[in-house]
Order: structure tokens, then C-alpha cells, then sequence
């Protein structure tokens, strides 16, 4: 008996370190190589040793089909918006709009960055909004930190406003999603919250940064014909997802399928923007997501789920608004630890389990969403926007961002989850 726990106990601690050991090469990458290939290595690593099956761990990966069709939607799209200039335009407006005032042009970021993230995803935010605002910067020489912080902070404090604003939410409900009606009712103000108190921190840490007017103004070129279309397109996109969400359909195929057909529509065109497209998109997102769906299934393995459904059965005893205050930060730091995607998909197999409803369930959506904001391991858009502002030849350590997030984060969660539950 002692030897079988003790060979049960050294599987779970192994598989605990490969899983953060992935994790902690996504962010180092080590030889400057693809995140996506330290996911996938972890992942193989954990299958060829035996700590996960390689049925269960195909089965991992088929899980993810629905959140790799709705990135792919919003990757294409987004990769579509980029080569058409539509995010470049869009920033080069917000820094003319500000009139030369940092301040108003660290406000107008901030408004672009919760739309985009609120209809497109806070995935796009991080992925093509991200260099497009650092271009518009760097064209009206400014610092770029703050303005690029804000891409990073927005992404995660407005991913609850709607289902389709982060994938997360489609893990974290997957199967039950509530009608749209539902989700406003019960998100609505706590994701204003977020999104106000998050602007107001975030505002007095970068008021250093934004002393003085900006030197000068990038040019505003007209947009283009195929910008025009694709911003069409993605009001299109915006639509389809919300009537989708309105009626309890599953948004992955939709985001695709939408997607997609904007790009076929303005191929039409330019026969040579699909190609460009192609070329373009991060498909590498993609192996990098199934990589961590097998590993948080190698986590499931080693008693993750069931101290989860412990966990949740025991907080159902507590105080109701207790409970949902100590969830909702307990999977926040759990979410940093093991990024939220993981995490999510642990909650959302736990609420399920443990038949969690109520505020108990929706703090840990918000703490799954909203928690990743303290650190650069958080989310899965966080590392996308790590990488888009690498791609620029700029880079912000773990400690770095910490620092930020140690102060913007926990005001922001503590303040939505007590919306939420009074």
C-alpha cells in the first residue's frame, strides 16, 4: 500500500512539473524558438512517459475543436483587418483625435482596446491591436509601455462583457451557455466595473508617462476599399456571434464560418488577400492551445478535478457571498499559476461535477477571466500579446509586468466579484 501511494504520489508531482515546466518555457522560449512548441513538447513528453494515455490524450485535444474554430475565425479576421490596414487606421485616428494630449490619447487607446476586445475577442486585441498602437505610438513618439499595457490589461478586464469576448467562456461554459439576455443581466455591471476601475489604476501608475503633449501626429491615410469591406466584415463577424450567444449556439463553427466567408467575400476582389491571409495568421496558436488542453488532461489524471469538486462541495457549506469572493480569487491565482485556459477548463469540469450554481459559478468565471491580469502567465491573450510585442523587438519580463499587475488586478477583482454577489 505505502509503495502504491508513493508511485502515485511521484506520477502526480511529475506531471505537475513537466506542465509548469511547458508553461514556463512558452514565456522564456528558450533559443528565441515558437511558444507553441514547448506546449506541444509537454505534451508529448507526458504521453511517450506514460502519465497520460494517448487515447486520453487525443481525447484532450478533440475537446478544444470548438475554441480552435472560433480562434481561427478571429485570427483570420484579424489577420484580414491587419493587412487592410483597419487597425492602423483606427489607431492612427485615436493618436489625431487626442489632439496632441498623452492623456486623452492613453484614454481613446484604452476605449479602442475594450471595443475590439468586447466584439472581436480579447484575443484580437492582443494579437492586431497590440502592433498597431504601438506603430501609431512610435509614429507620434511617445513611450510606448503604457499605451501597450493598456492592450494587455483591456484584453483580460473586458473578456466577460459578452461570451464572445474571450474563449475562455466558451470553456468555462461550454455546453451551458446562458442565453445572451442571461449573460448581460448577470455580468453587465460587474464588467463595467472591471473595465473602469482597471482604466483608473492603470491611469495613475502611467500619469509618469504621460506628462507633455506628443511631438507629432501620424499621417491619416484614407482607407482603403478592402478596409472598407473589412470593416463591414467584422461588424458582420460582431453580429453573427451575438445572435449566435442570443440563442445558445455553440460560437466556435459560427466564428469560423463567418470569418472565413469575409475573407472568401473580399478574395473576390483581390484574389491575392486569401494568400496574404494564409501567410499571415499565428496558426500556431492552434498546436499551442491543444498543447495545453493535454496538459491540464495530465493534470486531471493526478486528482486536479476531483480536489477541484472537493473544493467547490466545501465552499457550497460556506456563506454564499464568501464562497464566491474566496473562488473567484482562488482560481485567479490558480489561473496565473497554470494559465486560465487550463484552469478554465478544470473549473468548468469542477462547477459541473460539483453542480455549482449561482454566484458560486459566476465568480469563477470572472476570477478565470479577469484574475490572469496579474501576471504574464495569466491568459492565453497575454502571452498572444508577449508575442506580438516580441514580433516588434520590444519584450516585458514576468517581474516587470508583475509589478503592474500586483496593483491593478486585485482592486479590479475584489470590486467586480462584490458587484456580482450584492
Amino acid at each position: 500500500m505505502t509503495h502504491g501511494f508513493l508511485e502515485v504520489d511521484l506520477r502526480a508531482v511529475a506531471t505537475w512539473l513537466i506542465c509548469l515546466a511547458s508553461i514556463a518555457l512558452v514565456l522564456i522560449r528558450p533559443k528565441g524558438w515558437p511558444e507553441a512548441i514547448w506546449a506541444v513538447t509537454g505534451a508529448c513528453v507526458l504521453t511517450l512517459s506514460g502519465l497520460i494515455s494517448p487515447a486520453r490524450a487525443a481525447h484532450a485535444v478533440g475537446k478544444g475543436t470548438d475554441v480552435y474554430l472560433f480562434l481561427t475565425g478571429m485570427m483570420v479576421i484579424s489577420e484580414l483587418a491587419r493587412c487592410e490596414g483597419v487597425f492602423d487606421w483606427v489607431a492612427a485616428l485615436a493618436v489625431r483625435a487626442s489632439h496632441g494630449s498623452r492623456t486623452r490619447l492613453f484614454l481613446l487607446v484604452y476605449v479602442v482596446g475594450t471595443l475590439v476586445t468586447i466584439f472581436l475577442s480579447n484575443d484580437a486585441t492582443a494579437v492586431v491591436l497590440t502592433p498597431a498602437v504601438l506603430a501609431a505610438v512610435r509614429a507620434a513618439q511617445a513611450d510606448p509601455l503604457p499605451y501597450l499595457l493598456i492592450c494587455a490589461f483591456i484584453a483580460n478586464a473586458a473578456s466577460f462583457v459578452l461570451p464572445i469576448s474571450n474563449p475562455a467562456n466558451l470553456v468555462v461554459y461550454a455546453g451551458a451557455m446562458p442565453p445572451l439576455k442571461t449573460w448581460l443581466v448577470t455580468f453587465g455591471l460587474a464588467s463595467v466595473v472591471s473595465i473602469v476601475v482597471t482604466y483608473f489604476v492603470l491611469y495613475k501608475l502611467a500619469t509618469k508617462y504621460l506628462a507633455g503633449a506628443l511631438s507629432t501626429s501620424p499621417p491619416l491615410k484614407p482607407l482603403s476599399p478592402g478596409g472598407k469591406l473589412t470593416l463591414f466584415g467584422i461588424a458582420f463577424l460582431a453580429i453573427v456571434l451575438m445572435i449566435c450567444s442570443a440563442i445558445n449556439v455553440d460560437l466556435g463553427a459560427p466564428a469560423c464560418a463567418a470569418g472565413l466567408l469575409v475573407l472568401l467575400t473580399i478574395s473576390f476582389r483581390d484574389p491575392g488577400t486569401w494568400r496574404d491571409v494564409a501567410k499571415g495568421v499565428a496558426w500556431s496558436v492552434l498546436p499551442l492551445v491543444a498543447g495545453l488542453f493535454v496538459l491540464v488532461e495530465a493534470l486531471d489524471a493526478t486528482g486536479a478535478l476531483h480536489q477541484a469538486v472537493h473544493a467547490l462541495d466545501n465552499l457550497k457549506h460556506w456563506h454564499s457571498r464568501l464562497a464566491a469572493l474566496v473562488s473567484g480569487f482562488a482560481i485567479a491565482i490558480l489561473s496565473n499559476l497554470i494559465n486560465n485556459l487550463p484552469s478554465g477548463l478544470i473549473s468548468a469540469a469542477a462547477i459541473k461535477a460539483a453542480h455549482a450554481t449561482g454566484s458560486l459559478r459566476d465568480s469563477v468565471l470572472i476570477g478565470v477571466d479577469l484574475g490572469p491580469n496579474l501576471s504574464v502567465t495569466g491568459s492565453l491573450a497575454t502571452i498572444l500579446w508577449l508575442i506580438a510585442i516580441r514580433r516588434e523587438g520590444l519584450n516585458v519580463t514576468f517581474w516587470g509586468f508583475f509589478k503592474w499587475g500586483l496593483l491593478v488586478m486585485p482592486p479590479a477583482l475584489l470590486l467586480s466579484l462584490l458587484v456580482l454577489i450584492f
